[in-house]
């Protein structure tokens, strides 16, 4: 076996698995947290929307929310300057429930990004002792904030980060939106994010972020990372460099969302943060891919047909243990993983385009500053 031979089959081996170990963590994990959930002496919680032109998605997050069985709670909605009926939809809310409140815009300064900023804003008018960050276009199961808290109270986490089960509903969501959740699990262990110290082994996702307050307060992390686009993941890092407990969860079926409705919005939206979940690196981004994308190809080439098949077989068992985990359909993303990966290419293109012309455009701003 040839030098190139041997390190494709061992990452592949390596990323089976972790997807695996990831597979049954959050499966015994998640059970076991969905038990003996605490329902008295509950801390009054925050929960606070960033909405940006969200007229389509804020009346499925807010009547979800309203829904909880965890009554402890606020609920404050950041209106971005929405050019839609964002505003007029959230207060059409408030006026039925006291609970929840509608922040308009301040003028954005020149330095912050647009939702750094409004989760800034939010949490500084928040009153809970804890704060729970939400897309606007993330929904959740009603026992979903006790779960959240009991865990945050049993295990004394000072973030907890989820990732949603995605829904994907177009083609141009199935070939895009699962892309993630496979880098994600099979090249980080999450049981080590909360077990390590080590700031390089954190993941989080901005959809939705738990704080622990008088920590946020001390942390400050959106202000501390006001001018980041990949603020979820500097965030987690920065936590773990302070030795703050972080916890970082997906494969729950009672957070969901729907990211992208189209191939365009996707490919946009991942660009943001592709290179930054591989490494940071463009070098490591573009490695990653070839090897994950093209590794059959050495083994053809040396005609070493014990190997491509053993190569293949792990690719699609890795495949199947994400599928398992994110709950969706484990023909469709067998079937559908080639066109993946060429689009994990193309993330990693577009994002390099973005850095050399300085252009990321993301809900009509600029993520990049001049």
């Amino acid at each position: 076996m040839d030098l190139l031979s041997f390190l494709i089959i061992s990452f592949s081996t390596i990323q089976l698995i972790i997807a695996l170990v990831n597979y049954l963590y959050l499966k015994f994990f998640v059970a076991s947290a969905s038990k003996n959930v605490p329902k008295d002496n509950n801390p009054f919680v925050s929960i606070l929307i960033p909405a940006r032109n969200e007229e389509k998605n804020i009346p499925k997050t807010l009547k979800a929310i309203i829904s909880q069985n965890y009554t402890n709670i606020e609920i404050i909605v950041y209106d971005d300057n929405s050019n839609d009926r964002t505003k007029d939809i959230v207060a059409s809310f408030q006026s039925n429930d006291s609970r929840i409140k509608l922040l308009e815009a301040q003028i954005l300064p020149s330095d912050w990004k647009g939702k750094n900023y409004a989760c800034h804003t939010l949490a500084q008018h928040a009153k809970g002792d804890y704060l729970l960050f939400l897309d606007a276009d993330v929904t959740i199961h009603n026992d979903f904030v006790f779960k959240i808290v009991s865990l945050a109270k049993k295990e004394k986490y000072a973030l907890i980060s989820c990732f949603p089960e995605p829904i994907t509903l177009s083609f141009g969501e199935k070939i895009t939106v699962t892309t993630v959740y496979y880098i994600l699990l099979s090249l980080l262990p999450l049981a080590l994010v909360s077990k390590t110290k080590y700031p390089s082994i954190s993941a989080a996702n901005g959809q939705c972020m738990f704080f622990e307050t008088d920590t946020y307060r001390k942390i400050q992390p959106h202000k501390v990372f006001k001018s980041s686009f990949v603020e979820d993941i500097d965030i987690a890092r920065y936590f773990k460099k302070n030795q703050l407990r972080v916890l970082c969860l997906t494969g729950l079926s009672d957070i969901k969302c729907r990211m992208y409705d189209n191939l365009k919005d996707a490919i946009i939206g991942f660009s943001k943060n592709i290179v930054k979940i591989l490494g940071n690196n463009f070098l490591t981004a573009i490695v990653f891919w070839l090897i994950t994308t093209f590794g059959f190809v050495s083994f053809i080439l040396t005609k070493n047909y014990e190997l491509l098949n053993l190569w293949i077989f792990q690719f699609f068992l890795t495949r199947a243990f994400i599928s398992l985990t994110i709950g969706k359909s484990l023909i469709s993303n067998l079937l559908l993983s080639p066109i993946q990966q060429f689009f994990i290419g193309v993330f990693i293109y577009k994002s390099f385009i973005n850095k050399i012309t300085k252009k990321q455009i993301w809900k009509g701003r600029n993520l990049y500053f001049f």
